[in-house]
């Protein structure tokens, strides 16, 4: 999650520095906590620091996770404050290599659609759209494709574009009490100059709405998770820790107590459940930071959600037909997510 705190609420260069130390003390994560460091070096209004960070994040020696992520960031960024060849050259990179990921589609068409390139920004989203959801394909795109069809939706309504089949499927997925329609409309830019104050009222709920549906697609609420060890893991960590074995009494065991806590969190209303998978070397490194010992169980909840907190949670359950949480590779209706 990238952060929209205004610069007037939140010292952004301080959270920015803290996070560089933090991505020093976890390395495992230090993609996402520089991520985070440089949205807050853009918000503080340091741009070129925030470009020099996404510039280390690309040339480490180490693989990163969505070097594709990265790129669009450093394009956005870079044409904020002057940089628009190099941020054009970026962005035609970027569509030519075609990214499985929604993300990076969406950043980059937003960045054309704030510098008033409308038809190239429709051309992205849909180039995006086509990638990510085939046509022909009746499941419900994941969530994670939704902005990319209301951002396609918003421009092409802009443009005086007919509705067609993803501009439906937009329309469908959205839930929003004021229509995508109405958000979109181009007019709506005009009553923001009407001295009428019952229209600047109607306008400034669908903007309220409009940025109340963007902030829950950014930012969902802090998972619930529950710690999971790989099978290798805890045998590992059960030979090192011994003591632990009350709480492990064997792998199977361990799988079957996750599935149950998680449908007993998911029935009684706890929303936003989700996994983390623990590794002994991560978890030894937590308890030193505590100042405590591995062995002692009570740590165990609070590694798992000191992993959340990172960014470590997979969602619970998973989408139909994904692979189980467990990583048998089975389809989790399959596996773990049978019915009795």
């Amino acid at each position: 999650m990238r952060p929209d705190t205004p610069a007037e609420n939140v010292d952004h260069t301080a959270e920015a520095a803290r996070l560089e130390r933090t991505a020093g003390l976890y390395p495992e994560d230090a993609e996402a906590l520089l991520l985070r460091a440089a949205a807050h070096l853009e918000l503080s209004g340091d741009r070129p620091a925030a470009t020099a960070l996404y510039d280390r994040l690309l040339s480490a020696d180490d693989g990163l996770e969505n070097p594709a992520l990265v790129r669009a960031l450093k394009a956005s960024n870079l044409w904020e404050y002057g940089h628009e060849a190099e941020a054009r050259a970026i962005i035609e990179g970027l569509r030519t290599t075609a990214p499985r990921d929604p993300a990076p589609w969406l950043i980059i068409a937003e960045s054309l659609e704030s510098h008033d390139e409308l038809e190239t920004a429709e051309k992205t989203f849909t180039e995006g759209a086509s990638l990510l959801l085939p046509e022909g394909d009746d499941t419900e795109p994941a969530p994670a494709t939704h902005p990319l069809l209301y951002g396609r939706h918003r421009v092409r309504r802009m443009l005086g574009q007919p509705h067609d089949t993803w501009d439906t499927l937009a329309d469908t997925l959205h839930t929003s009490p004021v229509s995508l329609d109405e958000l979109h409309d181009p007019k709506r830019v005009w009553s923001l100059g009407s001295e009428n104050p019952t229209e600047l009222q109607a306008e400034i709920t669908r903007l309220q709405a409009e940025l109340g549906a963007y902030r829950e697609a950014l930012s969902r609420p802090f998972p619930v998770a529950v710690l999971h060890w790989p099978a290798p893991e805890l045998s590992e960590l059960l030979s090192a820790y011994p003591t632990l074995s009350s709480e492990y009494p064997s792998h199977d065991t361990h799988l079957a107590t996750i599935e149950s806590s998680l449908r007993e969190l998911s029935s009684s209303g706890t929303p936003n459940l989700g996994i983390v998978t623990g590794t002994v070397p991560s978890y030894e490194a937590f308890a030193a930071s505590e100042g405590s010992s591995p062995a002692d169980a009570a740590l165990l909840p609070q590694y798992a959600t000191t992993l959340a907190a990172r960014g470590r949670a997979v969602a619970w359950p998973p989408q139909r037909g994904a692979g189980c949480w467990c990583g048998t590779g089975r389809v989790y209706g399959d596996c773990h997510g049978t019915t009795a």
